[in-house]
C-alpha cells in the first residue's frame, strides 16, 4: 500500500452562480493522497466540501486551483479523462440513476460494451462481477423488481465490470434502509478486502466509517481531521462541535467515562464495549 492511486495537490474549487454574479469557495487547498488498496472514509456535514472533493477524483469536476492526479493521469488535461474514468469508477446515491438496462446482467454489461471489449470476455466479467456483490442468481431479474439494496450492488457491479482500480462511493447508502446499506457495506468491505481494490467512501454514517483503514474528516472545504477510526472518533468533543455524531458506542463509552466509570474512551464496536465492561466486574 505504498503507491498513490490518487493525489490532491493544494485542491480548490469554486462553485460560480452566474445568476447572482458571486462565487462559493466549495474547497478550499485541500492536499492529501489515497494509497493502493486503501479504504480511506471522508466524513463531513452538508456543505462540507465532501461530495465536490470525490467529483474531482474521476474528473467529473476539475480543480479551479491545485492538482488532481489519478495514478499519475492530470485530471486538468482532457487527452486523460477517458483513462482517468476507467481507472476510478463511480457509485452515486439514487441506484436508479446508475441503471440503464431492463435486466440486471444487460445492466452490468453496459459499461465494458462501450469500451469495445469483446463478447465472450464480458459475458466472464458479467457472471464474475454478479458472483462479486452476491447478485448470481438475480442476473435476469427487471432491476425495477429490486430492493434498494440490491439495486446499489447492481450498480457496484456495473462499475466492477470495467475493470477500475478504484471505486468512489459518494454516500452509496443514503437513500437505503438499515438492511440494504448492510448489505452495501458488506459489499464494499469484500472488495476492498478481497479484491484488493482502492475504496473511497464518503458517507454520513458512523458505523460505516468504522470500517475504514483512515478518516479524513471536512469542514467548510478544509481538511480539520486526519487518523485512523480510532483516533478520530475518540475526539468525541471535537466530532460534536462540527455538528457529527460518532459510532454509538464511543459515544457510550464517552457518557460513561463521564460519569466516572474508568472505561477506554476509543471503543468502537458492541464487541469491544462487551469486553470492556466485562473487564470492569
Amino acid at each position: 500500500m505504498d503507491k498513490n492511486m490518487i493525489l490532491c495537490k493544494d485542491v480548490s474549487y469554486k462553485y460560480e452562480d452566474t445568476d447572482k454574479g458571486n462565487s462559493k469557495l466549495a474547497v478550499d487547498h485541500v492536499t492529501f493522497e489515497v494509497k493502493k488498496g486503501e479504504f480511506l472514509v471522508i466524513l463531513g456535514r452538508n456543505g462540507s466540501g465532501k461530495s465536490t472533493i470525490a467529483k474531482h477524483m474521476n474528473a467529473l469536476l476539475i480543480p479551479t486551483g491545485g492538482k488532481v492526479y489519478v495514478e499519475d493521469f492530470d485530471t486538468c488535461d482532457e487527452k486523460n479523462i477517458w483513462n482517468i474514468r476507467n481507472k476510478a469508477g463511480m457509485v452515486f446515491q439514487n441506484p436508479d440513476n446508475q441503471i440503464v438496462a431492463t435486466i440486471v446482467e444487460e445492466d452490468v454489461a453496459f459499461g465494458p460494451e462501450n469500451l469495445g471489449v469483446l463478447p465472450e470476455e464480458i459475458r466472464l466479467r458479467v457472471d464474475d462481477c454478479l458472483k462479486r456483490v452476491n447478485m448470481q442468481e438475480y442476473k435476469r431479474y427487471a432491476p425495477h423488481l429490486l430492493s434498494g439494496g440490491q439495486k446499489q450492488r447492481v450498480a457496484i457491479a456495473g462499475v466492477l465490470a470495467m475493470r477500475p482500480d478504484c471505486i468512489i462511493f459518494d454516500e452509496s447508502t443514503a437513500m437505503l434502509d438499515p438492511s440494504g446499506r448492510r448489505e452495501v457495506m458488506n459489499t464494499i468491505k469484500e472488495i476492498n478486502g478481497k479484491y484488493n481494490m482502492t475504496v473511497i467512501l464518503i458517507t454520513h454514517y458512523m458505523e460505516e466509517a468504522v470500517e475504514a483503514n483512515r478518516i479524513i474528516v471536512m469542514d467548510e472545504g478544509k481538511i480539520i481531521m486526519e487518523g485512523t477510526p480510532r483516533k478520530i472518533f475518540s475526539q468525541v468533543r471535537k466530532m460534536k462541535d462540527m455538528g457529527l455524531d460518532v459510532p454509538q458506542m464511543t459515544e457510550l463509552a464517552y457518557e460513561l467515562k463521564a460519569n466516572g466509570v474508568d472505561i477506554r474512551s476509543d471503543i468502537l464496536t458492541i464487541d469491544e464495549m462487551v469486553s470492556e465492561l466485562c473487564r470492569l466486574k
